[in-house]
């Protein structure tokens, strides 16, 4: 069995079991309430700057992107039901960024509490949560 076949199956396998997440799990894309408070972005504004194409807010700052790791099932649900594709997939598009030097790869965080708290404190800062770890303190995105 070849290696990229094992990953496609895995990956399909994967996806089965994230599409059992309860709703108050399901991924929510979040921003830094301060450097961008209005915090409406179109789904392919999202998905450029999650595919790190996008690297900078509409006032010239730059976006800071950090993620969950690939096996995490909020990352997969992430990928799966917001960005539209399998988590392989994004991982093979931010691999070709940096290995042609055109660009880099998000910041990995732990846990949902460690995302929570950079994304926070972290100026331009964009990331997702399960929608039952929301607080005052990140901003929920809406669709444009």
């Amino acid at each position: 069995m070849s290696k990229l076949y094992l990953k496609y199956l895995l990956g399909i396998l994967a996806l089965g079991f994230a599409s059992v997440l309860p709703a108050e799990h399901a991924p929510v894309v979040i921003v830094n309430s301060v450097t961008y408070p209005n915090a409406s972005l179109s789904q392919n504004a999202i998905s450029a700057i999650f595919g790190m194409r996008l690297r900078k807010w509409e006032d010239g700052s730059p976006i800071k992107v950090f993620v969950m790791p690939d096996e995490n099932p909020l990352h997969i649900a992430f990928s799966k039901y917001v960005l539209r594709v399998f988590p392989y997939q994004l991982r093979s598009a931010w691999d070709r960024l940096v290995f042609s030097g055109t660009g880099e790869e998000p910041v990995m965080v732990e846990s949902e509490q460690q995302m929570r708290d950079i994304v926070a404190t972290t100026p331009g800062a964009i990331g997702y949560l399960s929608r039952s770890m929301l607080d005052d303190s990140v901003k929920a995105v809406s669709d444009d």
